[in-house]
């Protein structure tokens, strides 16, 4: 099994300012290589410039600039051109798609925050001492680096990529082979119903609240960007104090991003220990959350007719406050591991079928639903919390298609 191992590191004064000279060497030599792309593209129809081509460059490219570029790891550098591959190859599959292609843009110093080394030991060494305070990383051109290993590392480690969220940096450890860690059976099985009044639903009737966390940092949140927008435009990222200002921010959403996640692997480690078989719905969030098209008005010429994008907003912050993608996407990795089963189903009228299973008659009608919190069926009467109605759907759901694979 594959697993990502992600730690604070420590380092010094110095040590910083080296990790930041190392990010912007590779980010150097990311942009030096889409200019290279670009100015291809502009004589044919598709780059003529390919990875082999400008990996061949790099023994060059190192001698011309020993200073930077001579000094910093010949593999992580090939990572950061295969991950301007990568993205010139996702842009022309969507052109070829129809879609809208979104051309690969450069990285400005403060945008460019992950170096990847594809092997350990080349460039970067991970120090397999056992769990404790000690533990160090060497990095080429930086040096030994202390790191916070809150957990014993299992498995082997493959790749090492280093991060830097504001003032933070984190080491990512990719390893293999790690073993599973299956839990006793529990014989129960659960289905769950997402929502932004409850954050989930279960079909046993318990509701997990919503913590909200850009809600209630929403005050500090609005003052600092009013700050950070009073600056004139044409002493933007010039002077002290708005770079101060900048981090502020970063600072408090990084903080609402951490706080997510810890509420996000908490309730789906209570899940995974107190079931074996978990439902949910499949959403897709992206499309839930897509800004409504325009409506043009026929009456007037150059007018648009009311869509409900405001209310719309409201809901899409809920929603991505929330963050159920992440939050399934942690239940689904913590069951693998702990040999659970996550089973998706299809999410449409689960909130508006009567439930056969409390009794109701199975009854679907969008007008069973009669507010966020309530349903009632208009065929048989029946009424319950909406939630739970969904959540219970689910697992039925969940039931018949274990049979039908079975």
């Amino acid at each position: 099994m594959i697993r990502a191992y992600r730690f604070l590191l420590r380092p010094t004064a110095r040590q910083a300012l080296a990790l930041g000279e190392m990010l912007r060497d590779h980010c150097s030599l990311y942009n030096g290589a889409l200019r290279e792309r670009r100015d291809a593209c502009r004589h044919t129809s598709e780059t003529s410039v390919k990875y082999g081509d400008q990996s061949a460059q790099l023994k060059e490219i190192r001698a011309f600039d020993p200073e930077r570029q001579g000094r910093r790891s010949f593999s992580s550098q090939q990572a950061a051109l295969r991950r301007l591959d990568k993205a010139f190859a996702a842009f022309f599959r969507r052109v070829k798609a129809g879609q809208t292609p979104g051309n690969p843009r450069f990285k400005g110093a403060g945008h460019f925050d992950t170096v990847t080394f594809p092997k350990d030991g080349d460039g970067c060494r991970w120090d397999s001492t056992p769990h404790g305070p000690q533990t160090r990383v060497r990095l080429q051109g930086v040096g030994h680096i202390r790191v916070h290993q809150h957990r014993p590392v299992q498995g082997r480690v493959r790749t090492i990529s280093i991060k830097r969220e504001g003032n933070r940096w984190y080491i990512v450890l990719a390893c293999d082979g790690v073993p599973a860690e299956a839990l006793p059976p529990t014989g129960t099985v659960v289905g769950i119903d997402m929502g932004v009044t409850h954050f989930l639903t279960t079909s046993d009737g318990e509701h997990v609240a919503n913590p909200r966390l850009l809600e209630t940092a929403a005050g500090e949140l609005a003052e600092t960007q009013q700050h950070l927008a009073a600056f004139p435009r044409r002493t933007r990222r010039r002077t002290k104090k708005h770079r101060a200002a900048a981090r502020t921010v970063a600072q408090i959403h990084a903080k609402i991003r951490r706080q997510r996640a810890g509420f996000h692997h908490k309730t789906a480690r209570a899940l995974i220990t107190d079931h074996d078989v978990i439902a949910h719905e499949r959403l897709n969030t992206a499309g839930m959350t897509r800004t409504p098209k325009a409506k043009p008005d026929p009456e007037q010429p150059g007018g648009f007719l009311s869509n409900g994008a405001a209310a719309k907003a409201g809901l899409n912050r809920s929603i991505l406050d929330a963050g159920w993608a992440p939050f399934l996407g942690i239940l689904a990795n913590k069951a693998e591991s702990a040999g659970r089963l996550v089973v998706p189903v299809d999410a449409r009228n689960t909130s508006r079928t009567c439930p056969p299973d409390l009794g109701g008659c199975g009854h679907v009608d969008g007008k069973s639903r009669v507010t966020r919190a309530r349903f009632q069926c208009t065929a048989c009467g029946f009424a319950a919390n909406a939630d739970h109605v969904g959540a219970v759907n689910v697992l039925n759901r969940a039931g018949l298609a274990l049979c039908a694979a079975a």
